[in-house]
């Protein structure tokens, strides 16, 4: 898993859809989520710490976790299908652990509100990412071509170990 933080909202050029932008901790790849507007909203006023009069959805779910002595330990955004992400909260109560289905909106609007790591599967970095340090991965892409451009068939046998024929 790789830890991502949100980079904000933006809107989509064609459709004017709200999209939320993860990235993760080294700045080199970008996830982005459409979600719906009030989601949007939800998560733009936990980025800018705004308290509404009274308690909107997101919050009201993060007070009946505090109300019933429950922490959110992390969000996990662990799948796409048909270009669907999933996501879910993991919460602990005491020593019991529970995991529960949330849209990542939603998962995200209650983890910006709580302090909580939001997590995304491997996979769905691969299948859904989009570079942001075009530079910085072209370095690896080298680093790693001299990498195997350096290798002997020697570098691939194990020292000391004899195989059963006595090789």
């Amino acid at each position: 898993m790789i830890e991502m933080k949100v980079a904000g909202i933006a809107l989509d050029a064609g459709t004017r859809s709200p999209i939320v932008l993860l990235k993760d901790m080294r700045d080199r790849r970008a996830l982005p989520i459409f979600i719906g507007q009030d989601q949007a909203r939800a998560i733009v006023n936990a980025l800018e710490r705004q308290t509404p009069p009274r308690p909107l959805t997101h919050d009201l779910m993060v007070n009946l976790l505090e109300a019933w002595d429950m922490t959110l330990e992390r969000t996990i955004i662990h799948s796409l299908q048909d270009n669907t992400f999933y996501a879910i909260l993991v919460v602990r109560q005491g020593e019991t652990k529970k995991e529960i289905d949330a849209r990542p909106s939603d998962a995200i609007a209650i983890a910006l509100r709580t302090g909580t790591p939001i997590w995304v599967m491997e996979e769905v970095i691969a299948d859904a990412s989009i570079p942001v340090d075009q530079d910085a991965d072209e370095a690896e892409r080298q680093a790693f071509r001299d990498f195997i451009s350096g290798l002997r068939p020697e570098d691939f046998s194990q020292r000391g170990h004899r195989s059963p024929n006595g090789d």
